[in-house]
């Protein structure tokens, strides 16, 4: 099994609930079909994904552990937008790049991968707020935020990657017998598997 075809299979044994229902339903590739239908497949650019991987870097940064950056979430999320969304989706996503690229103009004056990491922080951090007010209003048929994709992409690319199950978690990869009741000390790190 290829990385591809993990993913494929991680996003549907979690029935929908981090790319949405709707690839449950019709499978990982609806965003190939209609795009080709559209007049050809999505693509992004190598600096879309350098993009990409400075927004999840802004979200998960590297600290005593390493971050979205290293674990190529930026090219992780390009591949599950064009694989695993929708056209509508994949709309919302693309979209998103832009808006957020706008809103950094119109509050520093300058572009996201211009700005500083604080500047970057606060910028996600006002969007987030903005996506969670509108996720509390919204009917189970709106669409989702923009942010609130990238930052779900963001959190599903880097606990499913090796970085992230073995460095931010705590993995085995042949964890043996079941333990339903094993002592937590405070500031230990989660379990991957």
């Amino acid at each position: 099994m290829n990385r591809r075809e993990a993913l494929s299979t991680v996003a549907l044994l979690l029935g929908g609930t981090i790319v949405g229902a709707n690839v449950f339903l019709e499978g990982c590739t609806p965003g190939d079909k209609k795009a080709a239908a559209a007049g050809g497949p999505l693509t992004f650019s190598n600096d879309d994904i350098a993009y990409l991987d400075e927004i999840a870097e802004t979200i998960i940064p590297t600290t005593d552990t390493p971050g979205a950056k290293a674990a190529k979430v930026g090219e992780f999320m390009t591949v599950m937008v064009k694989d695993c969304y929708d056209e509508k989706d994949q709309k919302i996503f693309v979209d998103g790049m832009q808006q957020l690229n706008d809103a950094s103009r119109k509050k520093f004056g300058k572009s996201f991968m211009d700005a500083d990491s604080k500047q970057r922080t606060e910028l996600l951090t006002e969007i987030d707020k903005e996506s969670k007010d509108a996720m509390a209003k919204a009917k189970p048929e709106d669409p989702k935020p923009y942010f609130r994709l990238m930052k779900e992409l963001t959190l599903l690319g880097y606990f499913t990657s090796e970085v992230g199950a073995t460095k931010a978690l705590r993995y085995v990869a042949v964890p043996g017998r079941y333990e339903g009741c094993i002592p937590y000390k405070k500031g230990d790190k989660a379990w991957a598997t």
